[in-house]
């Protein structure tokens, strides 16, 4: 009863959007219908004389404006390709058992089964429509480059007829649903998007959607750039029609589809209810990790050129050691006995490959296929490939920025210069330079690799960089105390200049040609990366990042320590074995506050030697 009142209320708001797109046609067409009746009445003789003739041709002529300006707006709303989710396809015969469970869930429900399967780097499942001919499979060709009469395109069901895109919508699941959660979790949260292709079925609902994906389509295409003087006139004119149409029917567009997913919850009810509770609770579980592994663990090897290409079996150890830490979690780890749900696919590792490079490609705007710059890396090399490396480079860029102020090697004049840089310099410049509160004398700026005038304006106002590399520094220096701390503030700008001339420096990904890439054909390249993570970050963090990873240069060189990943927490460091959870506060002390007794004690503790020369990059 509840799956037909939420049918019906959107079948009623849908023929509301379709009443719209007639009045809008009716319109258009209005003066055609005047133009006509002027000429019937002049051809039967009842409109005859000057007044009538020349009203006949004023109409006939706005008749014909107004026709062609119509023509050219539903050709542009036409034309438009609807916006599509990036995503990674799976065949059928990559997936047999994925699309049987898919198929027999149709049936329990009574719908029509989606027309293909497709997998998005994201903790979120739903049903797109691709029937526009821009989204359907390329078809194939015969030897002379032609298309023959009788190509089909292959959905779940097999051909869908001749020369014709799929009419079901496509079903897309998350990545990390398939590795972390079970089958019957699986199919009890699949459950109710594929009950949304019930609905999504009738002729009035599919109609709508397609009007109003046209007209958000015609939207972008009229604000693209790149057009003339006279492109930007006639777009700018189809623009204010179409989003006039757009804010007419968004109301009734979004009631619409409440009422199919009201529906569709409906329909569900009746398949694994029970199981579909305690899944929803591994949705947000999920969602938690996968978010935590992109931010903390992901986004170091993406910014280093590198990427990890099992990012859903991270997912699975992150929460499997979230599952570790946490007692309310502890349940959930009991579930991996049972079978997951990526077994359902016949090659999971080449799968999860295609969606962490997509993953790179979205949240980081890497390239679209590996190559020198752009390396898979796996978690067994982490450490050392990714951990190690950017340690050294934070390093290494810190000792460039004291060189570009002048700090010297040691504090006492009289004493010679260590042979390399060592941390006792980063200390006692921080040290020394906080508590006298006093300003380090910048170097000639020929001698220097940042420039000091660069390191002095860069100190005297807010420097932020783009979030989405390492320069997301930010010398935030509004408050007072921002702005006694002269040494800390003069070492992060020094670092976001220094950070920013290296993603300059860094080449452009290459834009890939049409069709290659999961669904390269259906987005926008140029809007990459769609979703950054990496916040800004002020300038006391950017210091303590580098000057931590300064210390754990040290204590890999001098002590024995050893660099490890924490799937909670990204990059860490190891000392015996255990990982190293005191180290954050005493940097901080250190940056904060100039004191650096309390890091200086933990260094003594481990052995680490200060005033050892490091190995940077």
């Amino acid at each position: 009863m509840g799956a037909e009142v939420g049918a019906q209320a959107a079948r009623s708001r849908a023929l509301a959007v379709l009443r719209i797109r007639g009045r809008a046609l009716a319109v258009g067409l209005l003066p055609a219908a005047f133009a006509v009746v002027l000429a019937a009445g002049a051809a039967t003789g009842h409109m005859v004389g000057d007044g009538w003739r020349t009203a006949r041709w004023t109409v006939t002529v706005v008749a014909l404006v107004v026709l062609a300006a119509a023509a050219g707006i539903a050709l542009v709303v036409a034309r438009a390709r609807p916006a599509v989710s990036p995503t990674v396809p799976i065949a059928e015969e990559r997936a047999p058992d994925l699309y049987r469970l898919v198929r027999d869930l149709a049936d329990r429900l009574d719908v029509p089964a989606p027309s293909a399967i497709a997998l998005t780097p994201d903790c979120d499942s739903w049903l797109e429509d691709r029937t526009h001919p821009a989204h359907g499979p390329p078809k194939p060709k015969d030897d002379e480059g032609r298309i023959p009469r009788d190509a089909d395109d292959p959905g779940i069901r097999g051909g869908a007829g001749r020369g014709r895109v799929p009419a079901a919508p496509v079903l897309v699941i998350g990545s990390p649903f398939l590795w972390w959660m079970r089958v019957g979790e699986l199919r009890a949260v699949l459950a109710p998007v594929v009950a949304g292709t019930g609905p999504s079925a009738h002729p009035d609902i599919a109609a709508a959607r397609r009007f109003v994906r046209g007209l958000d389509a015609a939207v972008a295409v009229a604000a693209a750039p790149g057009r003339g003087p006279l492109g930007r006139v006639v777009l700018g004119c189809v623009g204010w029609v179409v989003r006039l149409l757009l804010r007419s029917c968004r109301g009734h567009a979004g009631e619409m589809e409440r009422g199919v997913a009201a529906a569709a919850a409906e329909r569900a009810q009746t398949v694994d209810y029970g199981v579909r509770i305690v899944a929803q609770e591994q949705v947000g579980l999920a969602y938690a990790g996968w978010d935590r592994l992109l931010t903390r663990v992901a986004l170091p090897a993406w910014r280093m050129g590198r990427w990890p290409s099992r990012l859903d079996v991270g997912v699975v150890a992150a929460l499997t050691e979230l599952s570790r830490r946490d007692r309310l979690a502890e349940g959930f780890a009991s579930r991996l006995g049972e079978r997951p749900a990526c077994d359902l696919l016949e090659e999971p590792g080449t799968v999860d490959e295609a969606a962490s490079l997509l993953a790179a490609r979205l949240f980081h705007g890497g390239p679209a296929e590996p190559g020198p710059d752009w390396a898979p890396v796996d978690w067994q090399e982490y450490p050392d490939e990714v951990v190690d490396r950017k340690w050294r480079m934070d390093a290494a860029r810190l000792h460039r920025v004291l060189d570009a102020l002048g700090v010297r090697g040691s504090v006492d004049p009289a004493s010679p210069e260590p042979e390399g840089p060592t941390l006792a310099r980063v200390m006692d410049h921080l040290a020394t330079a906080t508590r006298t509160g006093e300003s380090v004398a910048p170097v000639d700026p020929e001698d220097a690799t940042v420039p000091a005038e660069d390191l002095t304006d860069a100190a005297d106002t807010d420097a932020t960089v783009s979030p989405d590399d390492d320069s997301t520094a930010t010398a935030d220096l509004e408050d007072a105390e921002d702005r006694e701390d002269t040494a800390t503030a003069l070492l992060a700008a020094g670092l976001s200049a220094e950070s920013a001339r290296e993603e300059s420096e860094r080449p452009a990904p290459p834009v890939p040609a049409a069709g290659q890439g999961p669904d390269g054909a259906l987005w926008d390249e140029g809007m990459l990366p769609l979703f950054p993570l990496q916040p800004p970050r002020t300038g006391r963090e950017l210091v303590a990042d580098h000057v931590t990873a300064m210390v754990c240069c040290a204590a890999v060189d001098t002590a024995g320590a050893a660099p490890g990943l924490d799937w909670l927490d990204g990059p860490s460091l190891l000392v015996d074995g255990e990982r190293a959870k005191d180290l954050t506060p005493r940097v901080l002390s250190l940056v904060e506050e100039g004191d650096p007794e309390p890091l200086r004690a933990w260094l003594t503790r481990l052995g680490i030697r200060p005033e050892k020369p490091v190995r940077l990059v």
